[in-house]
């Protein structure tokens, strides 16, 4: 059974259709490559996923069950985790008290209550969590500097950190490489296998084609608010239709 299926979802806004009866279906474990102009219908697409859109008509179903409609803290409480294109940070907060943040959701606590020390039990339990994140991704001895100090590089991390502190089983990233340099953006790609080796599933939607290519499984190719392509990197490169309306002719 996939872990995600997307069937024949269409979303309107009014006389405008973002997405027609767009299917396709993800695999446990696979990193899969959501990709596309702008405008495709990329982040229309998580957002229905996630829960903060419903769609007009179709069904999004995970492991089996119709999440559709699902408010987004309920889908996140089922395991469905987005990370989003701009870095979403407590700037004035530490790195430790950010990735504590993710504890909310799997521990059921209040987010203030968590950060202050409240709930005793929770919170031992919390920290011990929060500090296998962070020595998961390679932060942990920055658990005391202020978010606001890291460079960009570091914040994608801690972002990532909090979605894994909620322990997900599928992770929707949301242009994970977006303004990083090569060296930034060759991390974070180790950094997202590192994710997927562990267990996680992966849906990404991003522009950068080289880390798309070189990381993704599976490509699925939206234009215009539907399904264009799909298929693995290799074939994506080739096809015309992709090339065309994508990749500006680019192999």
């Amino acid at each position: 059974m996939p872990v995600l299926e997307i069937r024949n979802v269409t979303k309107q806004f009014g006389g405008l259709t973002a997405l027609s009866d767009v299917s396709f279906s993800v695999e446990e474990g696979e990193i899969r490559g959501l990709i596309g102009p702008n405008g495709a219908g990329k982040s229309t697409m998580f957002k229905n996923i996630a829960g903060f859109y419903t769609p007009t008509t179709g069904d999004i179903v995970y492991h089996g069950r119709n999440i559709e409609g699902k408010k987004p803290h309920t889908i996140a409480e089922m395991g469905i985790v987005r990370t989003f294109q701009e870095t979403t940070l407590f700037q004035e907060l530490t790195v430790f008290e950010n990735a504590l943040v993710g504890c909310h959701i799997r521990a059921r606590t209040n987010l203030f209550s968590a950060i202050c020390g409240l709930n005793k039990q929770q919170q031992k339990a919390a920290a011990d969590k929060v500090m296998e994140v962070l020595e998961f991704m390679g932060l942990a001895d920055r658990r005391d500097q202020l978010a606001s100090e890291l460079p960009l590089g570091s914040q994608r991390a801690l972002a990532i950190s909090i979605a894994l502190v909620s322990e997900p089983r599928l992770m929707l990233m949301d242009e994970p490489f977006a303004g990083m340099n090569t060296g930034e953006t060759r991390h974070m790609m180790d950094l997202t296998r590192k994710v997927q080796e562990s267990g996680i599933t992966i849906v990404l939607v991003e522009h950068d084609m080289k880390a798309v290519m070189g990381l993704c499984h599976y490509l699925t190719v939206l234009n215009f608010g539907q399904l264009l392509a799909e298929g693995t990197p290799d074939e994506i490169r080739n096809n015309d239709k992709v090339i065309e309306a994508y990749l500006g002719g680019a192999n």
